[in-house]
C-alpha cells in the first residue's frame, strides 16, 4: 500500500527473515554487532503489531519495515538518503515525538494510519561512562484514542486527551446481530444483542473504534454454509465494511475477542475486562440511522446540529458527548425519569454551584495507571472529588446528588452508593491535599541573584518548585538554595576579576554574563580582540584573565570565540545542576507515589468524574432551555 517513491526504494532493501525486516548483509544490518537492533528485535517479538520507535540520543529511530511505515505515513525522511548499501532507517528529533504521534493518531487521515500502533522505547537517563552500553525500556504505547503519556508527570501543561476508541466485534445468532465493544484503556466491555442489521450499521457509524473484528458466524447463511464475501442478510453491513479495515475471528464472540484485544495491545493473559453492559429491557428503541442524520444528531452537511441548541454555547467536550450518547442510546424509562427529575431540581437551584471540573475518565485511568499524573491533573482530580463533597454537604443539592448516583451507575457500570462515594472522595481529597502544593510558589521562591540572569534560575527551578509541599522536599530545597548561592559567589568573583583586568586595558569594558538556554549554562561574553590584546600587552589584571578558558557544549565542542568560563564556575555550575536534578527527581517521585496511592481509589475517582460531567450536561441543558423560554411548569411558548 506504500506509494511514495522514497518508501518504494526502502522496501526493495527489506528482508523478511526476521520481524524487523532487516537484511543482515547490508551496512549496519548485523544483529550480532548492532546491540541496538538486537534489542529492537527483542521488543518487536513482544509487540509484533506495533511500530517501534527507539530513542538514540536526540532522535527516535525506526528500522526495517517500521522505517518504511514512518516514511510513508509520518512524513519522515530516510536516514542516509536513498543509498542502497544500508538497511532502511528513518526517524525524527526527540522534540517532534508528540507532534508526530498526534498527527497520525488524532487526524487518522487514512485507513492505515488510523490502525497504526506505536511502541516507544526510551533510553535510561543518567550519568554513564564513555563506551558503556545504554539500557532501554518500553516507555509506553500510543494509538488513536490512547496517547503517549511518558514524561507528562514532569511537565507543567495539560494533555489533550482524545475520546477513547474501542475494539469492536460483530457476530450473528438466531437472536439477531450482536456488537461487543472493548475499551483497552479502561479494561471494560459492553455487549448488545438482538440487533437488526441497520442497528449494527448505525452503531458502527456513530462510534469511534480502533479495530473491527467480524465473527465467522456472519458468513454463515440460513443453509449453514459459509461465504465470507456475502456476509450480512440485507447487504447493509457488507457495504458498510467494504470501505473499512477488518479482520475475521472464530470461537466465542466475547472471550475470543478478548484474546484478540490482548494480542493486539500486548496485554498479559491474566488481564480482566469489567462488564459495563446495561440491560436493554424496558426502554425505547433507538431511532433509525436516517432519522439520526435528519435531526442533526450525526454531523451531516447542510443540517444544523441538534446538540448545539440543547446546551449552553460555552458547554463543550465531555458534557456534549454524554447528551449525544443519550440520544443515540435511549436509557430505560426508569433512568429517563431520574434525568427529568434531576433537571427539575436543577432548574430551581438558588444556591451557589460548583464549576463542575470535567476530566475524562479514560485520561484519569491512563495517567494514574502509568503514574504520569502531574500536579495540574492531580489538582483537577481534587477539584472533582471536592465538588462531589460540596454538593453532598449543601442541603439544596443533596437530593440532586442522590438522583445522579443512578445515572452515573448506568454510564460507568460501577455500583457505588452515596455513602461509599462520599467516604472515598474524602480520602482521595485528603491524600492529594497532603502532598500537592495548592498555593503554588508561595513557599518555594525561584532563586534570584543580581549577577546571574533570572531566566537561568527560572528555567532550571520552575520545572519542579511549587508542585509538592515543601515539607516533603526540605532537604533538597536547602541543597539547591546553597548550590545557587555558591554559583552566584563563583560567578561574581570571576566577573569582578575579569572586569578588573580589562579596566587596565580599556576604559569602557563590554563584559556580560551570558545565559545559554540550549546548554543550560552561564558563561562570560568578552569581545575576542579585547581578550587577545589584553594578554599580549601584559596588563596588571593578566593573572585574572588567564583563568578564563573557552566555553564548550555538552559534547566538548567550543561554542564560540567570545564565550568563556573558568574551572571554579564550571564546578559550581555542575554542583548546582546536580542539586537541581536531585530535587526534581524527588518531586517526581512524590507525584508518582501519589498516583500509586490513588490507584486504590480509581473506581471512586472515575465515578466522581462521570457524575460531575453528567451534572454539568444536565445543568447546561436546563439553563439553555430556560433562556429560550421553556419551563417544566408551563406550556411551550406558542404551543
Amino acid at each position: 500500500m506504500c506509494k511514495k517513491p522514497s518508501t518504494v526504494h526502502l522496501i526493495e532493501r527489506l528482508d523478511y527473515s526476521n520481524l524487523l525486516g532487516m537484511d543482515c548483509n547490508l551496512k549496519n544490518g548485523s544483529l550480532k554487532e548492532e546491540i541496538l537492533y538486537l534489542e529492537m528485535l527483542q521488543f518487536k517479538s513482544k509487540f509484533p503489531r506495533q511500530i517501534l520507535l527507539g530513542r538514540v540520543g536526540d532522535f527516535y529511530e525506526a528500522v526495517g519495515i517500521d522505517a518504511c511505515i514512518l516514511v510513508e505515513y509520518a512524513g519522515s525522511n530516510p536516514f542516509g538518503g536513498l543509498r542502497t548499501d544500508s538497511i532502511p532507517r528513518a526517524g525524527f528529533p526527540v522534540v517532534n515525538l508528540q507532534q508526530t504521534l498526534d498527527d497520525l493518531t488524532h487526524n487518522s487521515y487514512s485507513v492505515v494510519s488510523a490502525a497504526i500502533q506505536w511502541c516507544i522505547v526510551e533510553e535510561v537517563q543518567g550519568p554513564a561512562q564513555a563506551q558503556s552500553t545504554k539500557r532501554r525500556f518500553v516507555s509506553g504505547h500510543a494509538h488513536p484514542g490512547n496517547p503517549y503519556v511518558y514524561g507528562l508527570v514532569g511537565v507543567d501543561h495539560d494533555l489533550d486527551f482524545p475520546e477513547p476508541m474501542s475494539v469492536v466485534g460483530i457476530s450473528h445468532s438466531a437472536r439477531g446481530y450482536c456488537i461487543n465493544m472493548v475499551l483497552e484503556i479502561m479494561k471494560t466491555y459492553s455487549s448488545e444483542d438482538c440487533l437488526t442489521e441497520e442497528a449494527v450499521v448505525t452503531k458502527l457509524r456513530t462510534c469511534r473504534y480502533h479495530h473491527l473484528f467480524l465473527h465467522t458466524s456472519l458468513s454463515r447463511n440460513s443453509r449453514g454454509t459459509s461465504s465470507r464475501g456475502k456476509f450480512g442478510e440485507g447487504g447493509l453491513l457488507r457495504g458498510e465494511c467494504r470501505s473499512r479495515h477488518f479482520e475475521w475471528f472464530d470461537g466465542n464472540p466475547i472471550s475470543d475477542l478478548f484474546v484478540k484485544v490482548k494480542e493486539l495491545y500486548g496485554l498479559d493473559h491474566d488481564v480482566m475486562f469489567r462488564n459495563v453492559t446495561v440491560s436493554s429491557g424496558n426502554r425505547a428503541q433507538p431511532l433509525t440511522l436516517g432519522t439520526f442524520t435528519q435531526i442533526g444528531v450525526i454531523p451531516t452537511d447542510g443540517i444544523p446540529s441538534l446538540l448545539e441548541v440543547l446546551l449552553l454555547p460555552h458547554c463543550t467536550g465531555l458534557p456534549v458527548l454524554y447528551v449525544r450518547d443519550l440520544l443515540l442510546n435511549p436509557p430505560s424509562y426508569e433512568i429517563a425519569s431520574k434525568i427529568q427529575a434531576t433537571c427539575k431540581l436543577l432548574s430551581s437551584v438558588t444556591c451557589s454551584i460548583p464549576e463542575f471540573t470535567c476530566v475524562s475518565s479514560a485520561k484519569i485511568v491512563k495517567l494514574l495507571e502509568w503514574k504520569e499524573a502531574n500536579h495540574i491533573e492531580l489538582c483537577r482530580i481534587k477539584n472533582v472529588v471536592d465538588e462531589i463533597l460540596h454538593m453532598h454537604r449543601t442541603p439544596e443539592l443533596q437530593e440532586i446528588v442522590e438522583h445522579l448516583i443512578g445515572l452515573t451507575w448506568v454510564a460507568t457500570g460501577l455500583e457505588i452508593d452515596l455513602k461509599t462515594l462520599v467516604a472515598g472522595c474524602e480520602i482521595a481529597s485528603g491524600k492529594i491535599d497532603k502532598i500537592i502544593s495548592l498555593d503554588g510558589n508561595k513557599d518555594q521562591k525561584v532563586s534570584s541573584f543580581t549577577a546571574i540572569p533570572d531566566e537561568f534560575f527560572e528555567d532550571m527551578e520552575s520545572e519542579w518548585k511549587g508542585r509538592v509541599k515543601a515539607i516533603h522536599i526540605n532537604d533538597v530545597l536547602t541543597s539547591v538554595d546553597e548550590a545557587a548561592k555558591a554559583l552566584h559567589l563563583a560567578v561574581t568573583e570571576v566577573f569582578a576579576a575579569v572586569v578588573f583586568g580589562l579596566k587596565a586595558f580599556v576604559r569602557n569594558h563590554n563584559v556580560e554574563i551570558f545565559y545559554c538556554r540550549e546548554q543550560k549554562a552561564v558563561w562570560f561574553k568578552i569581545p575576542y580582540h579585547w581578550y587577545l590584546s589584553t594578554l599580549s600587552i601584559g596588563s596588571p589584571g593578566e593573572e585574572h584573565i588567564e583563568q578564563l578558558k573557552y566555553a564548550v557544549d555538552s559534547k566538548g565542542r567550543k561554542v564560540g570565540d567570545e564565550l568563556f568560563t573558568t574551572g571554579m564556575v564550571e564546578d559550581a555550575l555542575s554542583r548546582y545542576h546536580e542539586a537541581n536534578a536531585k530535587a526534581k527527581a524527588r518531586v517526581l517521585e512524590r507525584l508518582r507515589g501519589l498516583s500509586a496511592e490513588l490507584q486504590s481509589h480509581i473506581n471512586i475517582i472515575v465515578f466522581s468524574s462521570t457524575l460531575v460531567v453528567i451534572t454539568k450536561a444536565l445543568y447546561a441543558h436546563v439553563r439553555e432551555k430556560e433562556e429560550m423560554g421553556f419551563s417544566y411548569n408551563s406550556r411551550i411558548p406558542g404551543a
